[in-house]
C-alpha cells in the first residue's frame, strides 16, 4: 500500500472519528478526540514521508482535524466551547511533555529493551513539544477568533446566521494554516534540516491543509445536522 492511499484513508478515518465522537458524546467527545490528537500528532511529525511527490511529515492531518473540531465546536457550541477545546490540547501537550521526559530519568534494568528506543525518540521531543505547544495556541486561538469575525461579517451582510459556513470555515482556517506552517516549520526544524528541506516541509504542510481544510467542509455540514436544534453563540 502506498504513502498516498495511506494519507487518504487517515483523512476518511480521522474526519470519521470526529463525526463518531460529536454525534455519540457530544462536545465532551470532542474535547478527548482532540486531547488524544494533539498528543499523537506531537510523536506523527518526527517522522517524514514521501507523498504526492512532496516531503512531509506525517502529523499534518492529525494536527487538522484539530481545527476542524474546533470550527465544529465554534459552529455548533459556540466560541467559548471553541477556546475551551484549545486550551485542553495545550494542558493535554504540556502533561504528555513533562510525563514524557520523566521516562528518560529513570534507570532501566538489565532486561530491558525499549529505553534506548524510547529515548531515540523523546530526547528529541521536547523542542518538536515545546514549538508545537506555542504554535498550536496562537494558530488555534486566531482560527477560532478569524471564524467568528467572518461569522459575524457574513451575517451582517445577508442577515442570516446560518449562511456561508464554507466560507467562514475555509476562510479561517486557510489563514491561520499559513501561521501555524510557517511558524510550527520554522521552531521546529530549523537548524536541523537544510533551507530546502524546510521549504519542502513549509509547502507541503501547507497543500495539505489546503486539502483537509476544503474536505472538512461537507464534514462540518454533517456535524451541523448532528445537532440542529443548538443554537449557534
Amino acid at each position: 500500500m502506498t504513502n498516498e492511499l495511506l494519507l487518504a484513508g487517515s483523512v476518511v478515518f480521522i474526519f470519521f472519528m470526529a463525526l463518531a465522537a460529536y454525534k455519540l458524546f457530544g462536545k465532551a467527545g470532542l474535547y478527548c478526540l482532540s486531547a488524544i490528537a494533539t498528543v499523537l500528532a506531537n510523536i506523527e511529525v518526527l517522522i517524514l514521508v514521501d507523498a504526492f511527490g512532496m516531503e512531509q511529515t506525517l502529523g499534518n492531518v492529525l494536527f487538522a482535524v484539530t481545527f476542524l473540531i474546533t470550527d465544529i465546536l465554534s459552529e455548533c457550541e459556540g466560541k467559548k466551547a471553541a477556546n475551551k477545546a484549545v486550551w485542553i490540547g495545550i494542558f493535554t501537550s504540556l502533561f504528555f511533555l513533562l510525563l514524557s521526559q520523566s521516562w528518560l530519568i529513570y534507570i532501566p534494568s538489565e532486561g530491558d529493551w525499549a529505553m534506548p528506543s524510547i529515548r531515540g525518540i523523546f530526547s528529541t521531543t521536547p523542542r518538536m513539544l515545546l514549538s508545537s505547544l506555542t504554535v498550536y495556541a496562537v494558530s488555534q486561538l486566531f482560527d477560532v477568533w478569524l471564524y467568528h469575525k467572518w461569522w459575524a461579517f457574513t451575517e451582517k451582510k445577508c442577515g442570516d446566521r446560518r449562511r456561508f459556513l464554507w466560507l467562514r470555515n475555509n476562510g479561517s482556517t486557510l489563514v491561520s494554516q499559513i501561521v501555524n506552517t510557517f511558524l510550527f516549520t520554522l521552531a521546529a526544524f530549523y537548524g536541523t534540516y537544510d533551507t530546502g528541506t524546510l521549504l519542502s516541509i513549509f509547502a507541503s504542510s501547507y497543500v495539505i491543509y489546503i486539502f483537509t481544510s476544503l474536505l472538512d467542509t461537507p464534514v462540518l455540514y454533517l456535524a451541523r445536522k448532528i445537532r440542529p436544534e443548538k443554537e449557534c453563540a
